[in-house]
């Protein structure tokens, strides 16, 4: 399994000081079927706790998964729960697009989105 933020996640989680190891963490559990909500399409959403408080109050993360065929995860948007509620409807198609293009990337075409940083991996322990 390979993990991916899409340039707009990684500017948003080093802002928020979102580490991998707790995107790795949330991923390994989306593959495990734990997810908040299967928005349809390969689009979940997952809770992801603020350091010092508890996940009902921290951030909700949209990715992008095709179980069990792709191996590859992309983490697209995110937002605390406290800027507001939930996505609009009208977000949910785009954002499935994103990671349909994502997933139907080549590798190479996946290699060159992290060599031009368009994409990042995400790093078990980093």
């Amino acid at each position: 399994m390979r993990i991916f933020k899409n340039k707009w996640f990684q500017r948003w989680a080093r802002k928020e000081g979102v580490s991998d190891s707790a995107l790795y963490e949330a991923a390994r559990e989306v593959v495990a079927g734990i997810v908040d909500a299967d928005l349809g399409g390969g689009l979940f959403k997952k809770r992801l706790a603020r350091a010092g408080s508890g996940k009902s109050g921290g951030y909700r993360l949209l990715l992008g998964y095709k179980k069990p065929n792709v191996d590859r995860i992309v983490f697209i948007f995110a937002f605390a729960k406290s800027e507001r509620s939930n996505i609009l409807k009208s977000e949910e198609t785009p954002l499935r697009m994103v990671a349909e293009i994502f997933f139907s990337a080549s590798d190479k075409e996946v290699s060159e989105l992290i060599e031009n940083c368009k994409a990042w991996e995400v790093k078990k322990d980093e």
